[in-house]
């Protein structure tokens, strides 16, 4: 049944795609309050790293709420608002990094998808919901496996992304206190990350400050996440200044690593 599927889902994704040649506006455009701003950024290590691979991609969709009182309401994707190529010299660790950001509105922008990439993402989230690497059954939301990383135990990692690179995420919310439900996973399998909701982007440089402590919501277990492949959870009643914090070790090897990460706004309507 299962073989039968990966022949047919193609052609229907290829059907879909034929049909938004004539009717796409009316195919996928369908009210909500939920509106998302999708975006990519690249980080370039530089030499004062040790990993051998130096290059980190961040596939980010950030989905939130909207309100008739929210002047964003009717904000949509605007190549010429985006942040495109926005290249800065930035430090973590004390150690140097390039951030190259793709796409990025700051939580300004709504984003629309082309309605053929729709189609194509829809397919592949169906592919991916077979096989089990995907635990939603909504197109439009993506639930990982807890995948916990098996090349080394625990206590390794907390030795090793002391040294390591952390990376913050913002939230997009008009709320002072909300929920979010996030999901995390990485095709480099010789390391596992860490995944931490906090509450600003200080943490972010707390984290390696050893007169600091890093404060992050940890009176919830799903609020975060240790040594993992892939990840999913949720965190209630978190600030507007929130975000993630990613940290993995400085052993990356020589492929492009990359992050799938997905924050989700939850109003109690899912």
């Amino acid at each position: 049944m299962k073989k039968y599927l990966y022949a047919v889902l193609p052609v229907v994704g290829f059907l879909l795609i034929l049909t938004n040649a004539f009717f796409g506006h009316e195919l996928f455009a369908q009210p909500t309050e939920q509106v998302s701003n999708k975006y990519m950024t690249y980080v370039h290590l530089q030499p004062d790293w040790e990993s051998d691979n130096k290059n980190i991609i961040f596939e980010i969709t950030n989905s939130w709420h909207k309100t008739k009182e929210d002047d964003s309401s009717n904000h949509v994707f605007n190549a010429k608002d985006m942040q495109y190529n926005e290249n800065q010299l930035r430090y973590v660790n004390d150690k140097s990094y390039v951030e190259l950001r793709h796409g990025f509105s700051d939580c300004q922008e709504e984003w629309q998808p082309m309605l053929y990439r729709h189609a194509v993402d829809t397919v592949r989230h169906e592919i991916e919901y077979m096989k089990g690497s995907q635990l939603s059954d909504d197109p439009s939301i993506s639930v990982y496996l807890d995948k916990d990383n098996t090349t080394y135990d625990l206590q390794s990692q907390q030795k090793k992304i002391k040294n390591g690179f952390a990376y913050f995420i913002p939230l997009c919310t008009i709320e002072e206190n909300t929920s979010y439900d996030y999901s995390i996973r990485t095709d480099n399998t010789s390391i596992g990350f860490d995944v931490y909701f906090v509450k600003s982007n200080q943490e972010l440089y707390d984290f390696y400050d050893s007169s600091q402590s890093f404060d992050y919501y940890d009176d919830n277990p799903a609020c975060f996440g240790q040594n993992k492949q892939s990840y999913s959870g949720s965190c209630n009643s978190v600030s507007k200044n929130s975000g993630l914090v990613v940290v993995v070790p400085d052993e990356l090897k020589p492929w492009v690593t990359k992050f799938n990460v997905n924050l989700y706004e939850d109003n109690g309507s899912r």
